[in-house]
């Protein structure tokens, strides 16, 4: 409901509106004059303005050119008993939002109403999204150097830019380590930013249900089809297409899929005629892709067309000092989110917070802090109150040089890791493929350590 102000010198006409008005749930103020109209408008802030053209102090278009010099998103509604097109010109000029010639309907002033205030709910979510949806490229948070490396590079790849279709991005990197906050960055830091950014999860439909998505498709052609569809890559047009756990995607679509990269065109499901998309196809998975290509679930020409900009998002283990600086930050957002402002983390806590594992990475982090911030007894967190003990343990793969119980500093940690690299390296006589495969670890995890340790392939 909204906080009206009725300007209008027909004291009965301003007063049966308003009582009508107030029937549904509007809080309704009267005045008839400009000069106790503007005094009522800086008291009340009024969400809409109905206001008559002439009054006994001067006219409305005076009074609009004067609440607008402050208020830019009160709606005003002018009435007039004379109405013109010259005048309509005018009012909206001044900055009106509509104009009624009198007699006035209650009923047509009531819908008018809603239809404005109906707008400004659209559109306060319509900002309220695209912030939250631009904040989020702004949320990769860490201080870590793998973190700041990984921005830079997400900075590099998000400039380049050129007509048509882009040159896709994969993104890898384990379950929960933020792939699809990355994918995010890229477009809303990217010349593209103002343009849809469109996500769908490869693994969550059945190959007919995502192909129909993906391309919509024609009426009639399917039992089902009762009208033409819009697929996700036409919506997406200018913008960027997200393909979440591209590594489950069906055989059959992977080859319609490299075609559009190619070349931008595809077809609608029971269509002759081909359609044209400029989009960027960014595609994320947790699966080693490589592997996928040798078990032949995944096609190979696809694979080399999809990295040609690739991003690994490192795992929360291997951010050093991130697990307690992004603990603090979740606790400070959800304290503030659920009433707790002042909750913190003890020493203790953040202590056994450095020490996990995090095998869900960022994801199991936020749920542990979200869990602690709602149980906890007072405002300092306690380390027995993250339940950490309930969580499942790390198990490193065999041969993964992250699984050692004796190493007890970073450094130490480091050169074991390295000398582990260099060994792989040797032996699969500097076979990348084969020294992953030897480590028990992807061939982009390698990359990303041989990369971290300064090593050439």
């Amino acid at each position: 409901m909204a906080t009206i102000l009725i300007v209008d010198d027909e004291v009965t006409l301003a007063k049966n509106a308003a009582k009508y008005l107030a029937r549904f749930g509007h809080e309704v103020a009267i005045a008839a004059t400009l000069a106790e109209g503007k005094r009522l408008a800086e008291s009340r802030a009024p969400e809409v303005l109905i206001l008559d053209y002439r009054l006994p102090d001067g006219t409305g278009l005076e009074f609009i050119e004067h609440i607008r010099a402050t208020d830019q998103t009160v709606h005003i509604i002018l009435i007039t008993g004379h109405g013109t097109i010259e005048l309509a010109v005018d009012a909206m000029k001044a900055g009106a939002n509509d104009l009624l010639t009198k007699p006035v309907s209650l009923f047509e002033l009531r819908e008018r109403i809603d239809v404005l205030l109906r707008l400004q709910r659209d559109a306060s979510r319509l900002r309220y999204f695209e912030t939250r949806e631009r904040n989020a490229s702004q949320s990769i948070l860490g201080q870590s150097r793998a973190i700041r490396e990984l921005q830079q590079r997400i900075e590099r790849m998000a400039a380049v830019d050129a007509e048509g279709m882009l040159p896709p991005i994969l993104i890898g990197g384990e379950t929960g380590t933020g792939k699809e906050l990355v994918a995010r960055a890229c477009h809303y830091l990217s010349a593209r930013s103002a343009r849809p950014f469109i996500e769908i999860n490869c693994a969550a439909l059945p190959p007919t249900l995502l192909e129909t998505e993906l391309f919509g498709h024609e009426r009639g052609a399917f039992t089902d089809a009762k009208e033409r569809k819009i697929g996700l890559l036409e919506a997406a047009d200018g913008g960027t297409l997200f393909l979440d756990e591209i590594g489950d995607m069906d055989l059959a679509l992977q080859a319609k899929l490299l075609k559009i990269i190619e070349d931008g065109r595809f077809r609608r499901i029971g269509s002759v005629q081909e359609q044209q998309v400029h989009v960027r196809i960014v595609a994320a998975t947790n699966r080693d892709l490589e592997a996928r290509v040798a078990e032949g679930a995944f096609r190979a020409d696809l694979y080399f067309r999809l990295r040609v900009l690739q991003l690994t998002v490192p795992p929360l283990r291997d951010r050093e000092g991130d697990a307690v600086f992004l603990a603090r930050h979740f606790c400070q957002l959800l304290g503030q989110r659920y009433r707790r402002d002042g909750i913190r983390l003890g020493a203790a806590a953040e202590a056994a917070i450095g020490a996990h594992h995090w095998p869900g990475n960022v994801r199991e982090l936020r749920n542990v802090i979200e869990q602690a911030v709602l149980m906890a007894e007072s405002n300092l967190i306690e380390a027995h109150e993250l339940m950490l003990s309930s969580a499942a343990p790390y198990h490193p793969p065999p041969g993964d040089p992250t699984r050692s119980p004796t190493l007890e500093s970073g450094s130490a940690l480091d050169r074991i890791e390295r000398e582990l690299l260099v060994k792989a390296l040797a032996e699969s006589n500097q076979n990348v493929s084969q020294a992953a495969r030897s480590l028990g670890i992807s061939r982009d995890t390698l990359r990303y350590r041989l990369e971290k340790h300064g090593l050439k392939e």
